[in-house]
């Protein structure tokens, strides 16, 4: 039976494309940005900040918004808050009205995650885990590609705000690709999961002890990866002592990674491999790879480590923490949603505001503390695994991450 929403989602997916470079875009041009604000790699990362605050501002009231009024509104306001955020960046004279465009950078992912989110679930109601866990494909993709753009446009000895521009094109031209496509009925969709039943009755016997480790972890999971995202270039540049074009291909390693985990673990979970058990893993793995790069911080084991950590770090572990919180909440899955991603937009807003103290000391310090926050993932995934094993929820845990 032919899916009348493949072409829907296609142009969502391509938001989080242009969304993967706007993730990177103000730090792979931090040196021009500075000059241009006036400021140093401190203020930027002030700067950088704001992202959080405004995902904070609008995430929860967002989604409940994109439930009465539909998923098509708040796309589109997302859009339209990304392009704005692109071009007033690089219109911007000063850090103050930078942070201001930053905050708007912040709304505009919370309000296209309300809206995303739920309409790819209701497009792909038989794999809704799949098709979220493609997002992080196309957003890796963007953060792939991106130093590729700013690459040649040194190359050229071109303008750096061309990479804004470009971004903000293409932003523009899927706002009229998606203009006319169909969008599943939020309401049709509620009132067929009403009545199918029984979630309630499935429901696991979490407790608010387990709600705040998922939590910690939302927090947690998205500072390892967002840090290493901001400053693994500057480490490759100013620790390893690489040249700033080979630096800023670390990202494109990091990404291939996180492409590579995409499917990798899309085709674990397909064979019943637990989600619990991933997420242990991940976490262990990118704990000893920061380990390692900190330890031994030469150019070719940067180079090779970098995909690991994009790999363990960035390559779905927040969505397998958020599908496996979701399900030991099953009936509170939206609002699980809500604070598993505000944590998340906590670590987004707080972690630029401790790297802009610690770059003062040293970018090494900025990794070490990257190393901490790992060793913290891993031990409440651990805790979060023993809750999900042990006698409490013995023959109830979690075996698949589309179930």
């Amino acid at each position: 039976m032919k899916n009348n929403y493949i072409p829907t989602a296609a142009g969502l997916y391509v938001n989080y494309l242009v969304h993967g470079m706007g993730v990177l875009l103000v730090t792979l041009n931090m040196a021009h940005l500075q000059d241009q604000w006036q400021t140093d790699a401190a203020g930027v990362s002030i700067v950088i900040s704001s992202y959080g605050i405004g995902r904070m501002v609008v995430l929860l009231v967002s989604g409940m918004l994109s439930d009465k009024f539909g998923r098509k509104p708040f796309v589109y306001l997302g859009m339209m808050c990304y392009m704005i955020f692109l071009l007033g960046m690089i219109s911007s004279g000063s850090i103050y009205v930078a942070y201001a465009f930053g905050i708007m950078a912040g709304m505009a992912n919370s309000f296209l995650d309300s809206g995303t989110y739920p309409a790819l679930m209701e497009s792909f109601p038989q794999s809704p885990s799949t098709a979220n866990i493609l997002i992080k494909a196309f957003v890796s993709g963007g953060q792939f590609m991106l130093p590729f753009i700013i690459s040649i446009i040194i190359w050229f000895d071109g303008w750096f705000g061309w990479s804004f521009v470009i971004a903000a094109v293409i932003m523009a031209i899927n706002a009229v690709y998606l203009r006319k496509r169909q969008f599943p009925d939020h309401r049709a969709v509620a009132v067929a999961a009403n009545g199918a039943g029984g979630e309630k009755a499935n429901e696991r016997e979490s407790t608010l002890f387990d709600g705040v480790c998922f939590t910690l972890y939302g927090y947690i999971s998205m500072a390892t990866f967002y840090l290493v995202s901001q400053w693994l270039a500057q480490f490759g540049q100013f620790v390893v002592g690489m040249p700033y074009e080979s630096s800023i291909k670390l990202l494109s390693i990091y990404t291939v990674g996180s492409l590579v985990c995409v499917f990798v673990t899309a085709a674990l979970v397909k064979k019943a491999v637990s989600s619990v058990f991933l997420l242990m893993l991940y976490t262990f793995i990118s704990f000893c790879a920061l380990l390692v790069v900190c330890l031994f911080p030469s150019p070719m084991m940067v180079m090779a480590f970098s995909f690991v950590i994009g790999f363990s770090a960035a390559g779905g572990v927040m969505q397998l923490g958020l599908t496996i919180m979701a399900m030991s909440f099953p009936s509170g899955k939206g609002k699980a949603t809500g604070i598993f991603y505000t944590a998340g937009s906590l670590a987004t807003f707080t972690i630029p505001l401790i790297t802009a103290k610690l770059s003062q000391v040293s970018i090494a310090s900025i990794m070490w503390f990257d190393v901490g926050i790992a060793a913290a993932g891993f031990a409440i995934a651990l805790l979060i695994g023993y809750r999900q094993f042990g006698p409490r929820t013995a023959g109830a845990n979690v075996n698949s991450a589309n179930a």
